[in-house]
């Protein structure tokens, strides 16, 4: 029985619904138990950064209400873009933290997203929720 058979797939992760043997021997190949635990381990710690971050974020800036010059409402409608675009940053890391998670979860994770191929540890090491292997970087 296959891993997808006992644990359904996200619909984010569509690309994902059966180990290849290639992807299923560098898995259990090249990482260890020990490496996987850490990396989930960074992978939670982000996770939980980013949620605090976004709480704070949430927040919007008390400019007050004595605003009497043109510039200072443009201050604040710069500064509330700039939330917006902090906040969708945060979203979009966030999601790729939970894929990774998912990834650990369902025995998927170091596996090129682009060309199946195993991450570098050196790129997890930097990056442990990256999607592609470092030659699949260098070609986008």
């Amino acid at each position: 029985m296959s891993i997808s058979a006992i644990i359904p797939l996200p619909i984010f992760l569509p690309e994902y619904q059966t180990l290849t043997p290639l992807n299923k021997n560098l898995i259990l190949k090249h990482m260890t138990q020990e490496k996987l635990k850490h990396y989930q381990t960074e992978l939670e710690k982000e996770q939980r950064l980013i949620l605090e971050e976004i709480k704070r974020n949430e927040k919007p800036v008390d400019f007050g209400s004595d605003i009497d010059h043109f510039e200072e409402e443009s201050d604040e409608a710069e500064e509330i873009g700039n939330q917006l675009a902090v906040a969708q940053d945060l979203k979009t890391r966030l999601e790729d933290v939970e894929v990774a998670l998912e990834k650990i979860r369902i025995g998927k994770y170091g596996i090129c997203e682009k060309c199946g191929k195993e991450i570098e540890e050196e790129i997890l090491d930097i990056d442990p929720e990256s999607r592609l292997c470092k030659e699949s970087k260098l070609e986008e």
